[in-house]
């Protein structure tokens, strides 16, 4: 699941997809992370070649949770963005955590 949540992911944050596309994707915060960090456009490219995913690893904490990172490609420049991936009861993997190198998105109090 790490490459389709990183594909996902990415067409997000490169303004190809709206964010309202992963809304059954995510759970808890991750939602307004992703919408947080898709409203700054950060993987956004003029016209022409867009970011790529080029290299994806993970790690397994426990059963049904993943932790995964992958390497992002806009033109020469290299940007990493991470994210857990957490296995419901119904089988399907969902994404509960999203960061991207730069600012965090500010928590409030009850976060």
């Amino acid at each position: 699941p790490t490459d389709l949540f990183a594909d996902r992911l990415l067409a997000v944050l490169s303004g190809r997809r709206p964010v309202h596309s992963m809304l059954r994707h995510t759970l808890g915060s991750a939602y307004d992370d992703l919408s947080h960090l898709a409203e700054r456009g950060p993987l956004r490219t003029p016209r022409g070649a867009g970011p790529t995913v080029r290299d994806i690893g993970y790690y397994v904490p426990r059963p049904g949770a993943i932790e995964a990172f992958a390497r992002i490609g806009t033109g020469d420049r290299l940007r990493a963005m991470a994210f857990r991936l957490e296995l419901g009861t119904d089988h399907r993997w969902r994404c509960t955590a999203v960061e991207l190198d730069g600012p965090r998105r500010p928590r409030d109090q009850d976060d």
